[in-house]
């Protein structure tokens, strides 16, 4: 009866042991399909830096004449279009001769008024001799002398409007506009031609208020033609002011560059971009292909790679960015591995390899060779 106990106990004891034993294995099998079940993504990987980084503020902007290197010329008073020297696009010395207004007005005029002056400093003359005599009143002397300042006048500003008939470049540049008309007519202040100096082309950017009072003079700015990113490379140039006041039609601050060797010559009036290097210091630095934008609008959010290959996701808050470069701020340090190429069919814990494993390779391959 007692060996019988005994038996039955010890066959019980056993039952546990292998079904304890089995239950091990079971979850050893699950944890290991469950590690297989984790998908494999190909993709690069690069460690993150800590290196300079200059912060850049972005501007459009327009290819504009330097002060004092640009004139706008018209006639001195309404008159006729006589002659024309030059075309649109001819280059001037200063001194040159441009358009040719009608003479006879001009010179009718400057004669008329000579003569006026003329008469009038004899009325003058005589007036004052009678006046020191006695004959004529002081008062008649003085009026005398006010008609001549007055004559004078005139005959100065007839003598300026005949120079001022021919219209002579002030500057040597090209001819940037040209409208004068043979025979047409021609109002004072209608501006007829316009001369610009090439060598003389500054750049204006408009930037916002905000980011205009963390640029200074003398900052680097990278150009491009057109009016984003990525067009034609005109060369560098420094900042040489910043606008102490807002256009009133854009509600931006002007940003004046000087181009001291563009890489081709500058088009007055041509939109430029320009990119002003604000500030530099070391930041961790990441190819910007390895940026995911995030759930919400705005945030973006990296992978980042363990040591067993394993990647994560975590959010980032970036600070500048480049044609190929953006600065973290906040969310990852130097060293740490983040997923670049392939970062978009990354998922929360996939495992990460630069290679297919050798049975996907196999299953890619007898799947291409099916007809």
């Amino acid at each position: 009866m007692t060996s019988t106990m005994r038996s039955r106990q010890s066959a019980r004891r056993l039952g546990l042991v292998a079904a304890f034993i089995a239950t091990g294995c079971a979850k050893d099998k699950e944890n290991e399909t469950a590690a297989q079940a984790k998908p494999v993504v190909v993709a690069n990987t690069v460690t993150a830096s800590v290196e300079p980084f200059t912060r850049t503020a972005k501007a459009i902007g327009v290819v504009v004449a330097r002060p004092g290197h640009f004139a706008a010329l018209s006639a001195p008073s309404p008159t006729r279009v006589a002659k024309i020297f030059v075309a649109g696009g001819q280059r001037v010395g200063a001194g040159m001769p441009l358009v040719e207004f009608d003479q006879a007005t001009f010179s009718a005029t400057a004669s008329a008024t000579e003569a006026a002056y003329s008469a009038a400093q004899k009325n003058y003359e005589r007036a004052q001799r009678l006046a020191n005599e006695g004959i004529l009143p002081r008062k008649d002397a003085e009026t005398a002398l006010a008609e001549l300042g007055k004559t004078r006048a005139d005959a100065v500003a007839a003598q300026r409007a005949q120079q001022l008939s021919i219209l002579r470049s002030p500057i040597n540049g090209v001819v940037t506009g040209m409208r004068a008309v043979l025979g047409a007519p021609a109002d004072a202040g209608q501006v007829l031609v316009e001369i610009a100096d090439p060598s003389a082309f500054d750049v204006l950017l408009s930037l916002a208020a905000t980011d205009a009072g963390a640029v200074l003079p003398g900052a680097k700015v990278r150009l491009s033609a057109g009016e984003k990113t990525g067009g034609e490379a005109l060369g560098e140039g420094r900042v040489s002011s910043v606008g102490a006041a807002l256009d009133t039609v854009s509600r931006a601050v002007g940003i004046r560059v000087t181009v001291g060797s563009p890489k081709r010559a500058l088009r007055l009036g041509e939109n430029v971009f320009g990119d002003i290097a604000i500030s530099t210091k070391n930041s961790v630095v990441i190819p910007v292909e390895a940026l995911v934008p995030g759930e919400e609008v705005g945030t973006y959010k990296v992978f980042v790679v363990d040591a067993k290959g394993t990647a994560t996701s975590r959010d980032v808050k970036i600070g500048g960015r480049d044609e190929s470069r953006v600065e973290i701020v906040d969310g990852l340090k130097g060293g740490e591995k983040v997923v670049t190429q392939g970062a978009f069919g990354v998922q929360d814990s996939s495992k990460v390899t630069k290679e297919l494993p050798v049975k996907d390779s196999a299953a890619a391959g007898a799947k291409s060779k099916e007809p």
